[in-house]
């Protein structure tokens, strides 16, 4: 799958620009992450990829096909983790999980849902029903929700925002995998370093526009971290500014 964003502007009804001739290019597989303040265009970029909003101006393809024309093929190949969770309270996580694999035509639901409530360390709750449990144990039934049909794009917003750091470690884990195996291509929206070091490319957004970006290459996660730390520097914001 090849995602091309072409010099794509996005223009709220009030007159505020999200997005300033946003340009990327996504190939399958890929690990791409957006970082950048509250109000950088991060999710206004997250919409318009799920077809949510139309850009103003510019263009977003699927495979050279204009994303409104392929949206529903899209769809079914596509697993979102946004920050609102969308679960189904008074099912159990097995339930809710084994409904949206039906929804999503799953072939194989069992052990698809098998391998991701271990990818999310939630094996032990499959029969929990989803209104009692924590905010980070909702937040890892959404995930497990975004990777049980094995999709081919991954949008994630912020997926690691309510995790502890062993439940942050096995999603960012998974993705990793999906990833490395050649199986999704992954958009990551995070304000976290940390998140973003699992990254093989990130964009600093700021005001609606790509301030810089950086490749991993071949560096270890913990060089790329502190290079990460290093551009959050030179750009004159501390942590909690811009991650």
């Amino acid at each position: 799958m090849r995602i091309n964003i072409e010099h794509v502007n996005m223009i709220y009804p009030t007159g505020k620009q999200a997005l300033h001739d946003i340009s990327l290019t996504m190939e399958s597989p890929s690990l791409i992450g957006l970082l950048g303040p509250n109000g950088a265009g991060k999710s206004t970029l997250m919409k318009l990829l799920v077809a949510g909003l139309l850009p103003s101006s510019g263009s977003i393809t699927v495979d050279g096909e204009p994303l409104v024309k392929c949206e529903r093929a899209l769809k079914g190949k596509l697993g979102c983790l946004p920050q609102h969770f969308g679960l189904y309270d008074e099912l159990t996580v097995w339930q809710f999980l084994d409904y949206m694999a039906a929804l999503k035509g799953c072939p194989d639901s069992r052990a698809a849902i098998d391998e991701a409530l271990a990818a999310t360390g939630l094996k032990e709750l499959r029969k929990t029903r989803i209104r009692t449990l924590s905010g980070g144990q909702r937040q890892r039934t959404a995930a497990a929700r975004a990777i049980i049909t094995d999709p081919a794009l991954v949008l994630a917003d912020e997926p690691t925002g309510a995790l502890d750091s062993r439940s942050a470690k096995l999603l960012l884990d998974r993705f990793e995998a999906l990833n490395r195996e050649g199986r999704a291509t992954i958009l990551m929206v995070t304000h976290d370093a940390f998140t973003a070091s699992y990254c093989r490319r990130i964009l600093f957004l700021q005001d609606g526009a790509v301030l810089t970006q950086l490749e991993r290459g071949g560096q270890s996660r913990r060089a790329f971290f502190q290079q990460i730390i290093g551009v959050v520097t030179r750009l004159g914001g501390d942590q909690s500014d811009v991650l």
